[in-house]
Formats: C-alpha cells, sequence, structure tokens
C-alpha cells in the first residue's frame, strides 16, 4: 500500500505563528527530557525497592510488565482522545497525571500499591508518548528524521543524567531524614508540571481541516504490511532500549559487585552514547536511508551488547557503547512512520506503539524469568554466586538478542519498500 499523503504544518512567518512555532518545539522538548526522567529513574531504584520490599527478580519483572501494561493501555486509547479533545489537552492530561503518579509512589509501602502506583504513571507516560510523537509528525515536515532525533535527544539527555541524579539524591539528608526511593521518583515526577507552561501558552495543529472521510481506517491500514514489518522492529528495539533503564544498574551491582554510584555512571554513560548519537546520527539517517539506517544500527548494539558479556567486567563499557546502536532507532521508526502516514499519523502511531507495548509487557517478564530460572537451574549444580552470575548473564544477552532480531526483522521491510519503489 502505497500512501502518499501531503500535510502543510502551519507557516512559521509572522511573528504570531513563529511564537506558536516555539512554544510548540518547547512542549516536545522539554516534554522528551521529562519523560527521560520518569523512564530512567528506576535503574538506581529498582535495587533499593527489591531490597526495602524483599522482591525476587522475578517479581522486579512482573513489576516491570504491570507498568508496561499501563503504557499499553494508554496507547490504546490516546489516539481518539487527540481525535476528540486534541493534542494540547492530551499532553496537559499527561503531564498533570505523571506529576499525580508521583504524589501515589511516595505514599506506596506494599508491592501492590506500588505496582499501581507505577501502572498509573506509566498511562501517563504512554498518553505522553503517542501526543509527542503525533505532535511531531505533524510538524516537522522537513528534515524529519534529523527532527525526530533532535527531539529524541532530549530525552537522551536526561536518560544520561537521570541514573546520576537519582542516586546523589539518595545519599542526601533533609531534616535529619535520608532520601529514599520514593523521595526521588516525588521530586522527579513533579517536574512535568514545568512542561505544561508552553503547551498551555501554545495552539498546537490538531488538523481540524480533515475530515473523517479523507483519513484512512484503521482496518486498511492494518492490511498494510509495511506496518507490521515496523511493529516487528519497533518492539524488538525498545525491549532492547527500555530493558538497559531496568536491568543494567542490577546486573552490574550483583554480577560484578559494583556499588550504586558506579553501576548508575555506567547506565548514565550508556544514555550519554544513546543520547550523543540521536544527536548525530539524525542527518545519518535522511542521507542514509531510514531502513537501511534501523538495520545497521540496530546490529551494532546487539553485537556490542554480546561483546560486554562475553568480555566480563573489564568490557562492561561496552554495555554504555551499545547505546548509540540503539539510540536512532525508535525515533527512526517515527520519522519513517511520519513520511509515510504524514495525513493518519495518529492511528499509524498508535496501532504500532499499541502492539509494541504489549512486547514490552512480554519481554520486561521474559528477562525476570530468564534470570530466575537460570538462576535456580546453575545454582543447583554449581553453587549460588554462580547461579546468580548466569542468570544474569542470561537475562542481559535477551537484550542483545532483541537487538540482533530488529536488524532482522528491518531487512524483510527494506526489501519491500525497494520492489516497491517507496524506499525511504
Amino acid at each position: 500500500m502505497k500512501t502518499d499523503y501531503s500535510f502543510e504544518k502551519e507557516p512559521v512567518s509572522s511573528p504570531l505563528s513563529k511564537r506558536m512555532y516555539v512554544f510548540q518545539l518547547l512542549t516536545v522538548f522539554i516534554g522528551f527530557l521529562i519523560f527521560g526522567f520518569s523512564e530512567n529513574v528506576k535503574g538506581p531504584a529498582i535495587p533499593r525497592i527489591q531490597l526495602d520490599m524483599g522482591l525476587d527478580e522475578l517479581r522486579i519483572g512482573t513489576l516491570l510488565s504491570l507498568n508496561s501494561l499501563g503504557y499499553l493501555l494508554a496507547c490504546s486509547f490516546t489516539a481518539y482522545l487527540i481525535r476528540r479533545i486534541g493534542i494540547k489537552a492530551v499532553c496537559l492530561l499527561s503531564f498533570g497525571s505523571m506529576a499525580v503518579s508521583g504524589v501515589f509512589i511516595y505514599l506506596s509501602h506494599s508491592y501492590p500499591s506500588l505496582s499501581a502506583s507505577f501502572f498509573f504513571m506509566y498511562i501517563g507516560n504512554g498518553m505522553l508518548e503517542i501526543g509527542l510523537a503525533v505532535l511531531g509528525a505533524r510538524i516537522f515536515v522537513r528534515n524529519t528524521g534529523t527532527m525526530m532525533n533532535l527531539s529524541h535527544f532530549f530525552y537522551g539527555l536526561s536518560s544520561t543524567v537521570a541514573p546520576m541524579i537519582a542516586s546523589g539524591l539518595m545519599t542526601l539528608h533533609v531534616g535529619g531524614h535520608l532520601l529514599d526511593w520514593r523521595d526521588v521518583y516525588l521530586i522527579i515526577l513533579l517536574l512535568a508540571v514545568l512542561p505544561m507552561i508552553p503547551a498551555i501558552l501554545g495552539r498546537f495543529p490538531d488538523e481540524s481541516g480533515n475530515s473523517e472521510a479523507d483519513r484512512v481506517p484503521l482496518k486498511t491500514l492494518s492490511k498494510d504490511p509495511v506496518i507490521w514489518m515496523l511493529v516487528l522492529i519497533l518492539s524488538f528495539g525498545v525491549v532492547s532500549e527500555l530493558a538497559v533503564g531496568g536491568w543494567l544498574v542490577n546486573f552490574l551491582e550483583k554480577a560484578y559487585g559494583w556499588d550504586g554510584s558506579s553501576a548508575a555512571g555506567m547506565l548514565s554513560a550508556f544514555f550519554l552514547c544513546f543520547t550523543f548519537a540521536r544527536l548525530f546520527l539524525g542527518p545519518v539517517t535522511d542521507k542514509v536511508g531510514f531502513t537501511l539506517s534501523l538495520m545497521i544500527f540496530s546490529a551494532v548494539s546487539g553485537i556490542l551488547t554480546f561483546a560486554a558479556i562475553a568480555a566480563g567486567e573489564p568490557g562492561a563499557f561496552l554495555f554504555a557503547a551499545a547505546g548509540a546502536g540503539i539510540a536512532p532507532v525508535y525515533p527512526t521508526v517515527m520519522a519513517l512512520i511520519a513520511r509515510r502516514y504524514r495525513q493518519d499519523s495518529d492511528a499509524a502511531i498508535t496501532f504500532i506503539v499499541t502492539l509494541m507495548g504489549v512486547a514490552s509487557v512480554i519481554g520486561n517478564y521474559a528477562i525476570g524469568a530468564i534470570i530466575s530460572g537460570i538462576r535456580r537451574a546453575v545454582t543447583a549444580v554449581s553453587g549460588a554466586e554462580d547461579g546468580l552470575l548466569r542468570g544474569l548473564q542470561a537475562g542481559y544477552g535477551f537484550i542483545g538478542l532483541c537487538a540482533l532480531l530488529c536488524c532482522l526483522s528491518a531487512l524483510p521491510l527494506y526489501c519491500y519498500l525497494k520492489k516497491h519503489g517507496e524506499l525511504l
């Protein structure tokens, strides 16, 4: 199915329209900044949550899967909300719910209440991601790959500093009280009120002029083989990307005996590579092509991840280097969607990201289950210490495998688009 939609963003020649465009950019950029903070506080926090509540790896994996389920739920209704109340209202609603979830997490003192609070936070995250992706698809009509990667650069920027900030905050005493993971989540998530300012002041393109008759029905979109290939690519890529934030610190602390600050520093190094890759590789994706870029970058990430596991502790820096490979995958897929499904970007993004959310739920649970299963099996043969190490290596190996599967999933997409003269 070849879609050749034309969509012109609001002209930015007048002072008023330029100011509105600035507010749009600030909402996207600051929104992704806050998104990165909320997503990657969990790296240093999870070992503390696990210790505080006495949770094993399987229950941590279940917790992360429930979070992804909240994200998935949000993805299923956000496109409808955008059509009904507009992107502006959806962005404000998502920022507000993230701030409120910080209060809920702060008040959580049991596994069920914490799971419910994280579930609510990820509903806000899911709404925000869809809203920002649709807004970006509508305003970035030129140099789409570059601008998508630049906007996601801000996600990487906050992701880089989030583990260090979270780890540092958990060493501070305020009024004789040592800040813990609950305090950190409260502080970080309350920052979500900041991007509400440009969102309130701005005016967003809601495509109100497009009638329902002009839109491609979801049933028609679902018959496009390209959209299913993008589901596979994004699913494997995002599982590999997001799992690092949840498992790298845990891996380094338990497999190699690193302290919390050193492990958080390596996670920050991962996101530093991740961030600069999105800053500098965006123009490369525009020149090389979106599909070929997906194959190259995801393959690099998978190879570096397996090399890091094989090299042991001396090769831990390769975990960080893998961030440069996986970083362009998500924004490049969003750029491809924006170019191919211009008029129906909200429906296409929701369809793809919702199914990606299913994979994320399965992926997080699978990592926890792999670690627990291998750990028990090896412990029975060679002891608890070796069992923990092999379990963690197997779980992290699954992360690298997902990156390689992302690369392999991009190959049929490349062949299909090239055959039909639609290569992007």
